[in-house]
């Protein structure tokens, strides 16, 4: 897992590779502050807003639906997340980049892990409110979800601690756990499909702004397999790219149905809400890790290199 590098730089090339370091390290600021922007936005749309409000409550009385059977899959899913599993998603991506003798890497990741769960139990219980806007009492305020939270700024984390050549397939497998543990957050009545989204846009923020930290060792070390690599990001951030258009689609379409913006409040269509609010947090979960994977391939990229 340790990087050595078996080639000489080209000459020209350092200029040149810093100069491309230094706009993506630009485009991942953007990035994490459109996140940031990302997460007061769905708090005013879906929390802030009766009609918001209401698609949420539906899409939390649709998962009634099916819930004995989605259940027995959701729970295990669930019972992962925990403050043990926090610690071991820190501790084992910081043995990653220190294996990778990446001392300041690890130390970010640490960062970004510790600083996206506080960050969530901070807007959730002292930043944003609940208004009571739907008849009857809906809870607490429970934007962004903390399960969530977990699931995602673990697998940022890992994300940016492997090599570069194991990026992409890391990209995918943390998309998909944590769209996992975003659903299942919804199977179980935890928690509306605007928590999920929330929490994704803050470890998106968070990782975003990590990456546009410059240090030394959060460079990478390339030889002549750097095309094969190029590749493959390119590969997994369009599949992560094309879900995210396809179930994006889909909770448009949902909401399209249900009359939002065009009748001012939504009107019955439960089982669309939640089919809705389930094709959103994977829309938004796909895009946000294909985004990540490649703001960290752009600002981690070497020195160009030829062969010696």
């Amino acid at each position: 897992m340790l990087d050595s590098a078996t080639t000489t730089p080209r000459p020209g090339a350092r200029p040149l590779a810093a100069a491309r370091r230094a706009r993506a390290r630009v485009a991942a600021v953007v990035l994490a502050v459109l996140a940031a922007a990302g997460v007061h936005l769905t708090w005013f749309v879906f929390v802030a807003t009766r009609s918001g409000q209401h698609v949420d409550a539906m899409a939390l009385e649709g998962a009634q639906h099916g819930r004995d059977t989605l259940w027995h899959v959701a729970r295990p899913v669930l019972d992962v997340v925990s403050v043990t599993f926090v610690v071991v998603g820190i501790a084992a991506a910081m043995v990653v980049a220190m294996l990778r003798r990446r001392w300041a890497l690890a130390l970010q990741v640490a960062v970004l892990v510790a600083g996206a769960n506080v960050t969530t139990q901070v807007l959730k219980y002292s930043v944003y409110p609940r208004p009571s806007l739907l008849p009857g009492w809906t809870g607490a305020n429970a934007l962004p979800s903390g399960h969530t939270t977990v699931a995602a700024s673990v697998a940022a984390a890992l994300l940016l601690v492997v090599p570069r050549t194991w990026r992409p397939l890391v990209a995918v497998l943390g998309a998909v756990w944590t769209a996992a543990t975003g659903v299942s957050t919804l199977v179980g009545q935890w928690h509306r499909p605007s928590d999920v989204v929330a929490a994704v846009l803050v470890v998106l923020a968070w990782a975003a702004g990590i990456c546009a930290v410059r240090t030394r060792s959060s460079l990478d070390v390339v030889g002549p397999g750097g095309r094969a690599t190029r590749g493959a990001t390119a590969v997994a951030a369009g599949l992560l790219g094309l879900a995210g258009v396809g179930t994006g689609a889909v909770a448009a379409i949902a909401l399209v149905d249900l009359g939002v913006g065009v009748r001012g409040i939504p009107f019955g269509g439960d089982v669309t809400a939640y089919a809705g609010g389930v094709a959103g947090v994977v829309a938004v979960t796909s895009v946000a890790f294909a985004l990540l994977l490649l703001v960290r391939q752009a600002t981690s990229r070497p020195e160009d290199r030829v062969g010696p």
